[in-house]
């Protein structure tokens, strides 16, 4: 089976207890001395086997090998994907079984994560997964008052629309914000309203 690890917990000794999407669950697996396996990391993809356990509720993960992926020793990318993938932790917690959209968009992002920009392929990847769960607010009302937007919006966290004045943030041209909606590509925004969005995404999927 092929996963990404979305979590670890610490269980008794060196034991851990891993969390991992792969392409139809969200599933935790008992790993004996899990500690001591540098492939054990937030976010690797990995290759694994699983054995049920007769005197557990968990299965055991066994077998373990690291796919990896060019941008494996660079720092910044790193900690960005690892953070993104603790998003996805705290989106899919209670959830066992999932559709195969979480993994594959994952698995489509980290394919590109060496070749663009790693926050504009967040922001793309926040975008396409609010579309495909219904909750990408392009219409043009402000979701606070419910009165029509003007030329200049707010985003709070999803990125849903407000008026500036309703919620006290940033200010976004409008069209620019809603094209972005629709096209789900960052290729005309500049870096400092990425930076802007990239810490709207961290509030949560």
């Amino acid at each position: 089976m092929h996963g990404f690890i979305l979590n670890i917990r610490k269980a008794k000794n060196e034991d851990v207890i891993v969390t991992v999407l792969s392409k139809d669950s969200v599933q935790d697996y008992y790993r004996f001395f899990g500690a001591r396996h540098s492939i054990l990391q937030i976010g690797n993809f990995i290759d694994f086997g699983k054995e049920k356990n007769r005197q557990s509720f968990m299965p055991k993960i066994r077998k373990i090998s690291h796919l990896g992926f060019p941008w494996l020793f660079w720092t910044n990318h790193i900690l960005i994907w690892q953070n993104f993938i603790k998003l996805f932790n705290i989106h899919l917690k209670d959830t066992t079984e999932v559709d195969s959209f979480y993994f594959n968009l994952l698995l489509s992002i980290a394919k590109k994560w060496d070749k663009q920009n790693p926050k504009r392929l967040a922001i793309e990847g926040y975008l396409n997964l609010l579309e495909y769960e219904g909750r990408l607010h392009d219409n043009d009302f402000c979701y606070i008052c419910k009165i029509p937007l003007d030329k200049e919006i707010s985003l709070m966290r999803a990125y849903i629309p407000t008026h500036p004045s309703c919620i006290e943030a940033h200010a976004y041209e409008k069209n620019q914000i809603f094209q972005l909606f629709d096209t789900k590509s960052t290729i005309n925004i500049d870096n400092n309203i990425i930076d802007k969005l990239y810490k709207i995404l961290l509030k949560g999927l």
